[in-house]
């Protein structure tokens, strides 16, 4: 069966609503002068430009005010670079005041914080009229001392200003109070992916197959919208089940787009950066050359893919020495069907539909394939897992193919 057929993209269509979408040309698009980034007026301070007096609603008003105090002329190459995905229309992220979300967040206090990443901690909140009137939000602050800083909170909140889909996480707004940096986004209720799917704490039940499946769907989802919909292309380049966050209903939103790129436009077939991203999920081509295309996050959903089917890190060093890596793990196991099932995950104690199984495997394969130009787009993996949560994702055994036992008996009658 051809899993992996091509459709129509309909990821173009955007996140409905009336936000632009960067992949339709706007009859206000401003002209390239007016994407200029000019430097802050002298005698301009820094609090006169974080009051309500300021308009936001513009982009290059955006982000002037966030390299405002940058000198580093890579940082405005980088804002040039991503205001070509896009229009400096209106947009809806506002500028919030340091003393905003420290009220939002109850100071900042231990107890509201959600997590912490290379960005720094991320904190729950609500915005006024408080204590119940407002909506939650997750305020994500920049740690001078991490390992990500000025350009991530630029490239974040730029992307998220342009791009606008159900499966993207919604941006409503920043800071750049004297020395602070943060990022308010909508809160998603049921955290992230990891947290439901790998080293479980006690008492948490597993997610089911289809709810997995329902997940890689609408991860998929913002992949494609990401490669097709958006003009030049944005390559996600942090694809991890930590970065996927679930809405109610588990409703998959990618977040963390501080690694983000724009692709290749014109004649160009990749972009050449540092390698940047986590162990285990980089594409191999990638890691060894530093050759980024849309195909390096086909890769990366593959493996956070295995992961949703395995219940397994990508990179694991508690387990045996060759079980560590689990795309190396999955390999062998991927070329003979009468172990497929010793890669369902045991959390999952048989609840799962055989074909499925078969089916989710064979995407993750093609998605893992060595080869780059060998790799499927995410608009066939969107058709395949379309299909597979439809007609197979979550249908009981006894309705699969009656033929699927045959097939089986014959293949092990030729091995």
């Amino acid at each position: 069966m051809g899993i992996l057929c091509c459709f129509q993209s309909h990821a173009g269509g955007g996140g409905g609503g009336s936000h632009h979408d960067p992949a339709v040309p706007s009859s206000s698009a401003a002209s390239s002068s007016d994407r200029s980034l000019p430097e802050r007026r002298p005698g301009e301070d820094k609090s006169s430009r974080n009051n309500n007096s300021v308009d936001y609603s513009n982009l290059v008003t955006l982000v002037n005010e966030i390299v405002a105090d940058s000198v580093s002329y890579r940082h405005r190459r980088v804002a040039e670079e991503i205001l070509k995905m896009g229009k400096a229309g209106k947009v809806t992220a506002r500028a919030f005041t340091y003393a905003e979300l420290s009220e939002a967040t109850g100071g900042f206090r231990p107890e509201s914080q959600l997590g912490e990443g290379g960005f720094g901690p991320v904190y729950r909140g609500r915005l006024p009229p408080r204590p119940s009137g407002g909506p939650e939000v997750a305020v994500k602050q920049l740690d001078r001392n991490g390992v990500q800083g000025t350009r991530e909170f630029l490239v974040e909140a730029l992307m998220l200003s342009l791009l606008k889909h159900p499966n993207l996480v919604t941006l409503l707004g920043f800071c750049t109070d004297a020395d602070n940096r943060m990022l308010v986004y909508e809160y998603m209720p049921l955290g992230s992916l990891e947290d439901h799917l790998l080293d479980l704490p006690p008492g948490r039940a597993p997610l089911d197959w289809a709810t997995r499946m329902r997940v890689a769907q609408g991860a998929a989802g913002g992949l494609e919208y990401l490669h097709d919909a958006a003009r030049p292309p944005v390559i996600y380049r942090d694809f991890k089940a930590s970065n996927i966050l679930l809405d109610v209903g588990f409703e998959a939103r990618l977040s963390d787009f501080g690694l983000a790129k724009v692709g290749p436009s014109g004649d160009k077939s990749h972009v050449s950066t540092r390698v940047m991203g986590t162990y285990g999920y980089c594409a191999p081509e990638y890691a060894l050359t530093g050759k980024l295309t849309t195909m390096s996050d086909v890769y990366s959903f593959g493996v956070v893919f295995l992961e949703m089917i395995t219940g397994r890190r990508a990179i694991d060093t508690a387990r045996p020495p060759d079980q560590h890596n689990l795309v190396l793990w999955a390999g062998p196991r991927f070329k003979d069907k009468r172990r497929f099932a010793e890669m369902a995950d045991p959390m999952l104690q048989g609840d799962y539909p055989t074909k499925g199984l078969h089916q989710a495997l064979a995407i993750a394969a093609m998605c893992l394939q060595e080869d780059a130009t060998m790799r499927p787009g995410m608009s066939d993996v969107v058709t395949a897992l379309d299909y597979l949560t439809v007609s197979g994702g979550g249908a009981a055994d006894d309705d699969l193919d009656p033929n699927d036992d045959e097939q089986q008996q014959a293949d092990d009658a030729e091995a």
